[in-house]
């Protein structure tokens, strides 16, 4: 009786499943009809114009993915947020390099054999052929014109006279000295014709010239103007105070001064020369550089700026066998402040270098010395300088 009701039940569930499957398909094969029936019109309103460019095709026919919602933002996020802030870069203060040299006197003395020419032969690149690649990796140099350049023959009475030929301006050209100083004993001795000579002969060669009346301003490729002017004992400082004035006004933010002063063939600078170094730096000078006693002087840092009181002679024709060989290059830094308007830090270097290449006589060819040779500790020695004081 048991497996009859078993059996029943089996035979109805079947015959269910049959008719459920049955229904099923038809209610299939209907919607499949009537999709087929009106796929014609679906399809012209999906078909994209011929005349829309093909960037838009690309960008109506990507799919772009649906935004995600953000949540509200709590008082945890908002505050790391505020937290999370990219800090401001703080910009590279700018900054100048100056290379100085001492006396150059490209030429001998004009009423005797030129020794200079004899040796040089007009050789533009020779007597700084040591020294050019210092010249040209910095932003300036300035060198110390101790003679006239001109073709005058008419020249003052005195112990010694200089004047190089006007063609010689390519010594200092070729070298990439880029301005000269001309506040010296020697610019004029051939008087003013010989002294309004030199000015035109460096104005055609487009370099920098300065003195004790006259300034000149050099703008560096980062735009930082650099003022230069000069000083003599037969001038007095008030000329120069007005010409620092000046350069100040210009929106010049370095001040070099140029001074021939002192004793010749000394090693100590004199009261005087201390003592005008101070007031010039007193009175804006960023750098006070010295020449004329054919010596090395020590340097001096007064308010936190330098004073070099003689760097000597560097190529110098009016001896042909000098008792003391000694010079040096000096190179400084100027780093400027934030605002760029003045000087924040000075890096001062010191090369130091021999008026000639050879051990004896004269060949106008300065040479640096070996580093740490005896000859180099003596030039640093002398000028009271190491290079970590900078």
């Amino acid at each position: 009786m048991r497996s009859e009701g078993n059996k029943f039940r089996k035979v109805t569930m079947t015959a269910g499943f049959i008719i459920a499957v049955a229904v099923f398909a038809g209610c299939a094969f209907k919607n499949a009809a009537s999709a087929t029936s009106g796929s014609t019109e679906d399809t012209t309103d999906l078909t994209v114009p011929t005349t829309i460019a093909t960037e838009s095709v690309i960008e109506e026919t990507t799919q772009v993915p649906t935004p995600t919602e953000e949540p509200e933002p709590t008082d945890d996020t908002e505050a790391t947020t505020e937290t999370t802030e990219e800090p401001t870069a703080t910009p590279t203060p700018k900054s100048v390099k100056v290379t100085f040299v001492g006396d150059c006197t490209l030429c001998s003395d004009a009423r005797g054999y030129n020794h200079f020419d004899a040796v040089v032969k007009k050789r533009w690149d020779y007597p700084f052929k040591h020294c050019k690649s210092i010249f040209e990796k910095d932003d300036l140099t300035l060198a110390n014109c101790e003679m006239a350049i001109t073709s005058s023959k008419a020249h003052r009475k005195k112990a010694f006279v200089f004047a190089m030929k006007p063609e010689g301006t390519k010594y200092f050209t070729r070298a990439s000295i880029e301005a000269v100083n001309l506040a010296n004993n020697h610019t004029m001795d051939f008087g003013q014709k010989g002294y309004k000579d030199t000015q035109k002969n460096l104005n055609k060669a487009k370099i920098l010239w300065s003195d004790c009346t006259h300034y000149s301003i050099f703008t560096a490729k980062n735009g930082v103007k650099i003022g230069m002017c000069g000083y003599t004992s037969t001038y007095g400082l008030s000329k120069t105070y007005k010409l620092i004035k000046q350069l100040k006004k210009k929106g010049c933010q370095i001040v070099i001064v140029s001074c021939h002063w002192g004793i010749e063939a000394t090693y100590k600078p004199t009261g005087s020369q201390k003592s005008r170094g101070h007031a010039l730096i007193n009175h804006g000078a960023d750098i006070v550089i010295g020449t004329h006693p054919h010596r090395v002087q020590p340097i001096e840092q007064y308010k936190g700026k330098y004073i070099l009181y003689s760097i000597g002679n560097f190529c110098f024709g009016g001896h042909t066998n000098p008792s003391d060989p000694d010079s040096v290059i000096a190179q400084c830094t100027f780093v400027l402040n934030d605002a760029g308007t003045a000087v924040a830090d000075y890096r001062l270097h010191m090369i130091p270098y021999s008026l000639r290449g050879t051990k004896r006589g004269n060949d106008y060819c300065p040479k640096p010395y070996a580093f740490e040779s005896k000859a180099y500790d003596r030039v640093m020695s002398r000028l009271k300088w190491a290079e970590g004081d900078e």
